[in-house]
This record gives structure tokens, sequence and C-alpha cells, in this order.
């Protein structure tokens, strides 16, 4: 949590009066004071979830662009296979395809962890969505 300012300090620390003797106005001040306070929160909250949001579409994009640099290696090598293979009838085709199929296999893991983690990726703060709704429960009844 952060910390007072000076001013909210000496606000504090000032002697309220209790019950009856607050007037209406002091008590509007005070809510609309720890409304603010409470937005803050949940704006930061909101930036924190979006951040950790990002961060983890960053890694999954990551995984895409391995994959596609793996797929390109694959047709690249696969390329060369087929201009050796055709060529030599065995020998140069033969080892370019042996060097293309690691490739392959990097290809598809890289693609499957990609994917795995861009579905673990959720564009909304469900944390601060939940809070907030349970701050308008409480401004609805702040009895309860």
């Amino acid at each position: 949590m952060a910390a007072l300012s000076p001013l909210s300090r000496a606000r504090a620390a000032e002697p309220r009066p209790q019950g009856p003797d607050r007037s209406v106005g002091e008590l509007l001040s005070r809510v609309a004071s720890d409304l603010q306070v409470l937005f803050r929160q949940e704006l930061e909250l909101a930036k924190a979830e979006v951040r950790e949001e990002g961060t983890k579409a960053g890694k999954a994009a990551g995984m895409y662009g391995g994959a596609g640099f793996a797929g390109y290696m694959v047709l690249l090598f696969l390329s060369l296979a087929a201009m050796y293979g055709l060529g030599n009838v065995m020998d140069g085709g033969w080892a370019a395809l042996i060097v293309a199929v690691p490739w392959a296999v990097a290809a598809a893991v890289l693609y499957q962890k990609g994917r795995a983690r861009m579905r673990t990726v959720s564009p909304k703060p469900e944390r601060t969505v939940e809070t907030l709704k349970e701050d308008a429960e409480w401004a609805r009844h702040p009895t309860k």
C-alpha cells in the first residue's frame, strides 16, 4: 500500500467529532476521499494485471516466432533435400533430409507450447473486475 502524504497524515491525526456532531459536508468529504483512494487502488491493481497478462502474451508470441523460424528452416532443408536428392539420387539429398527432420520436430514442439501459453492469457483483469463488483455491492449496502 502507498505511503500517506503529509496532508493525509495530518488529516488522519486531527480529532474528528463522533456520532451526530459530524456535519454532512464533513461526511461527504470523507466519503469522497475514501472513494478516491479506492479508485486509485483499483487502477493500480488493473495496471498490474494488464502488465502480467502482457508478459504472458509476449512469451507466447516468442514461441510463435520460434515456430515460424523453425518452419522456415524445415522448408529450407526440405528444398535442399529435394534438390540434392534429384541431383545425386542418394547421398546429398538424404543427408539434407536427416538435418531437416529435427527442425520439423522443433517447429511442432514450439508451436504447441506457444499455443498452450496463448490459451492461458486473459485480456480482462479478472481480479479487478471482481473487486469492483464487491465495491459496488458495498456501496449499495454498506451495512452488510
